[in-house]
Parts: C-alpha cells; structure tokens; sequence
C-alpha cells in the first residue's frame, strides 16, 4: 500500500465503516482491514490519519486501531513469518514519539500504549535511544509533553511491579534508573514548587497534580523490585514532600462529585501505596520516616468521610497500617488495649457498613458486585481493607481483638433483633465482622483452610444464618441471604456435613431469587459444595444422598438463565456442569428436555460471544450429556447429532472463531462414540476440514488434529475409498505443522493415526516423501520435542509395516541411512522417550528391528545389534533422560500475542489414551525375550555369542531376567 491520498481516503471510508452499528456494514469492513493490515506501510497509513485527518473520531479512531494493529503483530513469533516488515518498523520508532506528545490527551493515551508494547519486545535492546528522547522532553517546561512522557513511562516501567527477578531484568532497571532517576526527582522538586508557586490558579493545578500522580506511580515501579542505591541516597527529599502532600489540603482541588475520585485523592491514594511498600520491604531504612506517615495516615482515615470517591483513599490508607501491624519490630505502636479500640472504633467498624453505595451496586450493578465480592478483586473496597487490617492486628493480638470485636459483634446482632426491616444493615456488618475475625488463610479453592480457635463457627451458623435461609420468602433481606449462603461457602471447610446437607435443599430453593446476586451466590455455593473431597478422595456429598433433590436441583438451575440479568451467567452455567459431573446417570431421564435447553442457548449465544466462561461451561456441560447418556446407551449419539449439528453448522459457516475449537472438541467427541463407520453427515464436512484458512489459527489446531484423528480412526477406509483425492491434502496439513516448532508434534500425532490406520496401498506413494519432509527438518532445526516425536513415529512405522520395510525406505533415500539413523538418534535419544504407550511402541518396535531385520545379522549394521539392545534394556531400566538444551527451553510455551481465540481444553470431551500395539503386545520386557528365544532358534548360537562378548554385564543380568519371567531361553 502506498503512502498516496487515494488509499488515505479508502481508509477513512472504512474505518467510518467499523463504527457502524450495523453488523452488515461493520463485518465487512473489519474483514477488509485484516486482509490488507499484513502490507508494508498500512501502520504508517494509520499514523498519517491520525495526524492529519480532519475529522476527530478518524483521529480516534486510527489511534485504537494502530494500538491493536501492534499488540496482534509487533511481537517476532520463531516458526512464523514476520507481520511488520523492517522499514515499516523502523518508520514507526522513529515518529511515534513525537506524534504521541504533540496528539491530544485522547490520542496520547492510545499511542503511549503503542509504545509500551513495542518497547516491551524491543527496549532497550532494539531501541536504546528511547529513553533519551523521553527525558529530554523534561526540559521542554510544556506539562502537556511531559505527562505525555510520564505516562508512556509509567506503562514501560509498571511491568517491574510483577516480573520474576532475573539479571536481564536487573539490567534493564539499572540501565533505567541511570537515565531516569535524576531527571525525574529534579521534575518532581520542580513540580513541588510550581504548586505552590501557583496555589491559587485551579487549571495550573490540575495538571501539575496530574504530573505527581504519574511521578508518585513511576516511585512505586522503580522500587517495586528492591531499594535502589539512588532512591536510597534521595530519600529525605522523596519522603519529605510525600508526607507534605498527605498533609495537604487545596480547596481548589476538592471535587463535588461524590462517585469520582479527585485528583487529591489519588495521589494520596498512591503515597500510601508507596509507603506501604517501604514500610514492607525497605523497613530498617524507612523506620526514621514510619511514625511521621503512621501518624499523617491515621488522621487521614480519621477525617475522611464516608463517599465513594474516598474508597481507593480509605483502602490504600487502611492496607498501609495492616502492612506496619504484621512487622513484628512496629508491634509495639499497637500494643495498647486503648490505641485497638481505637482503631477498631474508628476505623474498622465504620468501614465495614454496608453504604448506600453499595445497596445501589448490589441492585442495580450486580455483575461487579459479585466480581468484587466473590473474585476478591475487591482488593481497593473498604471492606477488603477492614478485613485485611483485622487479619493483620490478630496476627500479635487476637484475643484482645477479638474480645473487643464480640462485643461489637453482639450489640450488632441486638439491634437487628429489636427491628430487622430497619437494622438489617447493623446484622450485615456483623456477619462480615465474624467472617474477617474468623478467616485466617483462604483459598479460592477450598474456602477457608484456617480459623480462629476463638470463633464458634458452627453455633453462630445455626443461630444467626440458617433462620435467614429458612425463612418462607426467598425475596426479603436479600443482602442477608447473600451473605448467609457466602458463609455457607466460604466456611464449608469447618461446618459439619450434617450442616451442609441441611443447606443444600435451602441453596436450590434460592436458586429462584429474583436478586441476581442471591441466586448467583447459590449457584456457586453448590458448585463448590459439590466439589469438596471426603474420604478416598471421593466427593464428600454423593450422589445418592442428591438424589432427591435431582429434579428441582435442574429445574431450578435452568430456570435461573431464565431470570433477567443471568441469561449468561457463568456461575449458573458451572453449577450446571458439576452437577451434571456428579450426579452421573441420575440426569439421563432429563436429558431430552436438557440437551434442548442448552443447544438454545448455545445459538442464542453464538450470535455475539462475550462470556468466554460461560461458554466454555455450556459446551463442558454438553459434552458431560453426551457422555453420561451414551454410556448407558451408545446408540443415542445419533439423537445428539440432530440436535447439535444444525447450530454446528451455522457456527462454521458464520465463523464464530471463539465457539469453533470447542465445536470440533464435541465433534470428536460424538465421532468416537461411533463404532467402525463414519456416518455420511461427517463425511460431507471432511474437505473443509483441510482448508488452510482453518489451520491459521492456533486455537484451531489442538481440536482439528483430535477431529482428523478421529476420521481416521473410525473410517480410514472410507477416506481410502470415496476421498482418496483428499489423501495430499492432509498430508498437506501433517507438512505445515511439522514445519512448526510449537505445532510438530500436532503434525506428528496425524502422521501416526494416518499410519496406523490407513490402508497401506492408499499411502504408498506419499511414503519416501513423507521421511524426506522429517529428515530436512531434522537438519534445519532438531529439538529435544521433535526428536522424541520422530522416535515414536519411526517405531510406530517399523510395527505396522515391518523393520524390514523400514529399512529399506532409510536406505532408499540415501544408502547406508539406517545405520545413521539408528547410530545418530535411535541409540542416544531413546531415553528421551517418555509416556507408557510411547515407550511401549519404541520398545516393540525396536524388538522388531532387532530380531525381524535380517541386514541387522549379516551386514554392517551388525556392529549396532549390540549398542541397540543396550538402547532398549536402558529404555526398560533407566530412568527417563528429560534434561533438554538450554537454548529450548522456551519452544513448547509458545503464547500467541494479541488476542487470538487460544485453544481451550474440555475437560470433559478428554480422550481416552489409545495404545496402537495393545493388542499385539502387552509386556514389552516378555515380549522382547520371546523374539529373541524366536531369533536364536533360526539362527543358533548367534544371539548367545553376541550377547557374551559384547553386552555390558548389568544389561545381561536384567535380559536374564526378561527371559526367566518368559520361561525362554537362547539357544
């Protein structure tokens, strides 16, 4: 594409297209700019626009379809061609810069992002100049420029915050810091004075108070890692004015918003993030510092009021003080009885109520309340924070704490009695107040694994939560009943199983609550339930003790996706795939009325897929119907095939790319299920499943292999006969994948299947090609992966087609290329071979070689008879080799960049492990005595004569063995 006006203006006109909300003008239009976004100078295009278009949402536009355009293509992926050609790159660093900090904020934030993903591949290595032109731009005195720096900084740099330490990591920052530090403390000591030197201008403000922000985050990135010498020697100057500005009050910048944080609140917010992380890491040499911040943050907390947009305030100030509480040298600030009951009065309690703010999230914004609540990404809520500084202060003094906490807890309780429809909100707090005290470890997965010894949590179950869930109306109080079921939930650890099987016909009945967060809670708590372990390692509730709630338990469940706000509800959808899981054949008289609702859902969904959970739960509860129904009755496949196939085939045909890997999951699925025949439905989609275009995507490659396994397990004859033309094409597909480092061994496992079960005439002639393809990619690039692959392959082929065919086409291709191959990689790699089956196939095919290939007796090959037996009783005997080079360490952990619908396994559409020799062969050790006692017979006293002469002492001893167990011996 050329950098001329008419491809400008066809750009424009397309771009305008992707804003249409029409699906009809917007498709295609997104189809055109991923067709063409693969030319040199289409990025720069981009960037043209969105400097010189006339037209704002252009501009915008632009901007976020060039940041996308880098995430998908920026990063240099081995095996895959190169997206962005090298002039194009190299264009791009050169302007970005300067075009991010002469755009507007809008714009700004767009290509600061750009930035920060390419520097990420390619800083500093690729780009050593970057840095420099950033700071530079400090001494341009324009806050526009400067916040424009600091923010492509503080997405560059926040990365430090969660790396794994490494010397490459150690030597970026250091690289940073030099360049870095100075120039940013010299800015925020500028900063400081220009604030007050303009403490009565409100614009001039807002930026510079916008720059501190920025400049208090960059403090925590660099830090985040250990103490730099530099910040260590400035830190009088750094702590100094963070605690002025804590202490700071600006009229000026007071906000009358009450949602919204002001700029104020958030760089407060932010001091106490980095004083946090001083008084945490860095104690000894922030201890002259601690009591002057203890003191400012507690003040702080003691005269900020209750609105919303003080939460990340409060919060951050809250974690500070729960973070000095647990350092066993700040304990002595929080012995005194007086200074807990303090902090528990004044600052606990009242952030533990329940606010107007969130009676309004619970109602109205349910999904991110339960987000919050449920998933614990309330880590910035006050609640979180109480609940944390609780857990803190009872790590020295939980039995002061919690003394002090029943009091409160009691007196709470009291005054919901005297009037429940008004003091509702006082029993909340206590339940949350007894949550916190009582939890000390938790997990997302087994709730709380330690309690409070001082907590009674069985009592206070029975008395205070169980009323709530027995009471006759599932609609009244429901921020109680969620809070009951999340106790249930939560402590289902430590509250006896005669208790939890008392709340289990309560949880289903509360299924049906209007509230979307009461019946979400309920759903999760049976999804949890029903996975606890008891004795044996079975479930802890069976399915016989469910058994009489099996009818309600499903209808309630399918009912739920009916009540508005959870038509797609992932937690809904997960409690219906564990109890499909559990309860096992007692859903089979269900599921006609079942598998109907679900497909249902699934067209409905498949128009617009935006809950990858909920999907990825749908289609694991179709697979649990298919193969619980099937396994009483093999025959019903056929039933599940009407229903599904017609919203299958709309899915392919519409190119839904997220539902597409689970399709051809449930295809295999169901195709296995068929005997020895593939039905002609499948037959017809059988050419489409080679299109190239299929394969592009790596999500897709996982589940078509598994299809086209499939295929060829239960019709390769068919495939023989009726699409022999399509025989190149799937060898066209085992070609590209064996090309690919990430993707070999997908090629490899269709190579096998299309061995094993082909009819032999059907692949003669591909045979020598095939060998050539895996030889040439052993010169150009041998891993440890390919190799292991390559070694199951050759055995696999000596099984089916006899060593004698085997060596003959090595040596076909090249003389003397048997010996090479068994010298250079079949005697030093078989150790490498791991997994029962592929050891199993490379020790019968070994056997094979050894005692069925007459060259291995009377030719040169017969100075290796002796180094591959050694090979194979190593293979029995030695524990597997898994070391690997170090240089490769990275191939098998390939993440894809950009966002691109990866494969995500079903659990519950797993394949059985297939043994191809199973039948042939079921002890390889016996099995090797018997053909070698086969072998000595025909040719006698050879075997033995080898075997005494050259086979190493230990060896021997265990063949002796091999061939005591097989009651043979060698003649």
């Amino acid at each position: 594409m050329e950098l001329s006006d008419a491809n400008l203006q066809t750009l424009t006109e397309y771009l305008k297209k992707t804003l249409d909300p029409d699906p009809a003008i917007r498709r295609p239009a997104e189809k055109f700019l991923e067709s063409v976004e693969g030319s040199q100078n289409y990025p720069l295009l981009l960037l043209t626009l969105l400097e010189k278009s006339q037209e704002n949402v252009i501009k915008v536009c632009a901007s976020v379809t060039f940041k996308n355009y880098i995430k998908r293509n920026w990063r240099i992926v081995e095996d895959e061609p190169n997206k962005i050609c090298e002039s194009d790159r190299i264009a791009i660093k050169a302007n970005i810069v300067p075009l991010m900090l002469s755009s507007p904020e809008q714009i700004q934030k767009q290509l600061s992002d750009a930035i920060s993903i390419i520097g990420r591949e390619d800083f500093p290595q690729k780009w050593p100049d970057l840095l420099t032109e950033m700071v530079n731009r400090f001494q341009s005195g324009d806050f526009h420029v400067i916040n424009g720096v600091l923010r492509t900084a503080h997405s560059l740099f926040k990365r430090y915050r969660h790396e794994f330490k490494s010397n490459e990591l150690w030597t970026e920052i250091k690289l940073v810091l030099d360049a870095f530090a100075l120039p940013l403390t010299n800015l925020f000591k500028a900063t400081i004075e220009l604030c007050s030197t303009h403490a009565n201008d409100a614009s001039a403000l807002k930026v510079l108070f916008s720059s501190l922000i920025l400049i208090a985050k960059l403090f925590y990135s660099l830090n985040f890692q250990d103490l730099p010498e530099f910040f260590e020697d400035n830190m009088e100057t750094w702590m100094t004015n963070f605690h002025s500005l804590l202490t700071l009050d600006n009229k000026l910048l007071q906000t009358d918003d009450e949602e919204e944080a002001g700029l104020l609140e958030l760089l407060k917010s932010q001091i106490c993030d980095n004083a946090a992380l001083y008084a945490q890491k860095y104690d000894e040499e922030f201890q002259p510092y601690l009591p002057r911040f203890v003191t400012a943050i507690w003040n702080l907390l003691v005269t900020t009021g209750q609105e919303v947009k003080y939460d990340l305030l409060v919060s951050n100030a809250i974690q500070f003080l729960a973070s000095v509480c647990e350092r066993p040298h700040y304990k002595h600030l929080f012995e005194d009885q007086n200074t807990l009951t303090s902090i528990c009065e004044k600052v606990i309690v009242p952030n533990m109520e329940f606010r107007a703010a969130d009676e309004e999230a619970f109602e109205d914004n349910s999904e991110e309340y339960i987000r919050r609540d449920l998933e614990g990404s309330d880590i910035d809520t006050r609640r979180r924070a109480a609940c944390d500084l609780v857990r803190g202060l009872c790590k020295f003094f939980e039995g002061p704490v919690t003394g002090i906490f029943s009091g409160y807890v009691n007196s709470m309780l009291q005054e919901y009695a005297k009037n429940p429809s008004v003091n509702w909100k006082h029993k909340d707090a206590a339940i949350y107040l007894v949550t916190s005290l009582a939890s000390k470890a938790q997990t997302q997965k087994h709730g709380i694994t330690q309690a409070n010894e001082l907590v009674n949590l069985t009592e206070f179950f029975v008395n205070h939560i169980q009323p709530d869930l027995k009471s006759a109306t599932v609609n009244e109080f429901p921020v109680l009943k969620a809070d009951g079921i999340k106790y249930i939930m939560i402590f289902r650890n430590q509250v006896p199983k005669e208790q939890l099987l008392v709340s289990i016909p309560l949880l289903i009945n509360h299924l049906q609550a209007e509230s979307v967060v009461v019946h979400t809670y309920a759903a999760h708590a049976l999804e949890r339930l029903f996975t606890m372990r008891g004795t044996n390692n079975a479930t802890l509730i069976t399915a016989a003790e469910m058994a009489p709630f099996v009818e309600v338990l499903l209808t309630n469940l399918f009912k739920a996706l009916t009540l508005p706000g959870s038509s797609e509800n992932e937690y809904i959808m997960k409690a219906i795939m564990r109890s499909f899981s559990l309860l096992q054949e007692s859903i089979i008289p269900y599921i006609p009325s079942v598998i109907t609702q679900l497909t249902q859902k699934l067209l409905a969904v498949s128009k617009n897929p935006s809950k990858p959970h909920f999907n990825h739960y749908m289609f694991e509860s179709i697979c649990l119907s298919i193969r619980i129904t099937c396994k009483a009755n093999p025959e019903a496949v056929g039933s599940f095939e009407e229903a599904l196939f017609l919203v299958f085939t709309e899915i392919l045909q519409n190119d839904v790319q997220e539902f597409i890997p689970y399709v051809f999951q449930v295809m295999s699925l169901l195709l296995e299920m068929h005997k020895n025949e593939i039905p002609s439905s499948y037959m017809a989609l059988f050419p489409h499943l080679l299109q190239p275009v299929l394969w592009e995507r790596t999500g897709n490659i996982p589940p078509l292999v598994r299809l086209l396994q499939a295929y060829l397990e239960r019709g390769a004859s068919t495939i023989a006969s009726a699409a022999a033309d399509k025989i190149p094409g799937l060898l066209g597909v085992f070609q590209k994948l064996i090309a690919s480092k990430a993707n070999d061994h997908q090629g490899f496992y269709l190579l096998n299947s299309i061995i094993e079960h082909m009819p032999p005439e059907s692949v003669d002639q591909y045979r020598k090609q095939i060998f050539i393809l895996l030889f040439q990619r052993l010169q150009n690039s041998k891993t440890t992966k390919f190799i292991k692959s390559f070694l199951v392959f050759i055995n696999l082929y000596c099984v089916r087609y006899g060593a004698l065919a085997l060596q003959e086409i090595f040596d076909g291709i090249q003389p003397k290329m048997f010996g090479m191959v068994l010298e250079k990689i079949i005697i030093p790699e078989i150790q490498k071979v791991s997994g029962q089956v592929e050891k199993k196939i490379c020790a019968v095919g070994i056997t094979k070689i050894l005692t069925e290939c007459p060259p291995m007796m009377d030719t040169e090959y017969t100075k290796l008879w002796i180094p591959l037996l050694q090979a194979l009783i190593g293979l029995f005997e030695l524990p597997e080799d898994d070391t690997i080079p170090d240089e490769e360490h990275f191939i098998d952990i390939e993440d894809t960049p950009g966002y691109q619908t990866a494969f995500s396994q079903l659990a519950f559409a797993g394949k059985k492990e297939h043994d191809p020799v199973g039948q042939m062969v079921n002890n390889p050790r016996i099995h090797l005595a018997q053909s070698l006692h086969k072998l000595s017979t025909a040719c006698p006293g050879r075997v033995l004569s080898m075997l005494s002469t050259s086979l190493n002492a230990e060896a021997l001893q265990y063949l002796q063995g091999y061939l005591q167990a097989a009651s043979v011996s060698l003649l």
